[in-house]
């Protein structure tokens, strides 16, 4: 079984245990050798994740994976944040941080350019609209992102005064 059969198995194992509860999973991913893969499950919740929803949340997804032998092999189950940086995996997450700063990397070039950093615009029809510092607005469909992630400007968090992440800047 390759790492991509394991990757939706345990999305839709994540996705039962958080079902109904305040948590979202963000991404799931399956990495490292085939003799011990390492599982990361990324979680997410209004306010931010505690150490203590990771474990809860972990604890339970393990339970399910290893009734059903989700894994046929040793494995590390890790279950954690996805940072003030996270990544941006579905095309959900662009409509969600519409305004935030970013970073976009493509699978091929728009004029020449590969990647963008700037503020997510809008989402419209499929189409992520950004405002990039150099080459100001473009457009392209989710399926050009190969990675995406948002940045955090920490000099300009520390002028805000508020605590970096907070429910009012993330």
């Amino acid at each position: 079984m390759e790492s991509v059969e394991f990757t939706g198995r345990i999305r839709e194992i994540a996705d039962e245990v958080v079902a109904g509860a305040e948590e979202e999973i963000v991404h799931v991913e399956v990495i490292g050798s085939k003799r011990s893969p390492i599982v990361r499950i990324f979680i997410d919740k209004p306010g931010g994740v505690t150490v203590d929803d990771c474990s809860r949340v972990s604890s339970k997804i393990e339970a399910v994976m290893d009734a059903e032998d989700t894994i046929p092999m040793a494995y590390t189950l890790e279950v954690s944040s996805p940072g003030i940086e996270r990544g941006l995996y579905s095309i959900a997450d662009f409509e969600r941080f519409a305004g935030q700063k970013a970073k976009v990397k493509l699978n091929g070039p728009i004029n020449g350019q590969r990647n963008f950093s700037g503020t997510i615009e809008a989402v419209e029809a499929g189409e992520i609209k950004f405002n990039d510092s150099i080459s100001g607005s473009v457009s392209f469909p989710h399926s050009a992102v190969s990675k995406a992630n948002l940045t955090v400007d920490f000099d300009e968090e520390l002028k805000k005064g508020q605590p970096i992440g907070s429910k009012d800047n993330t």
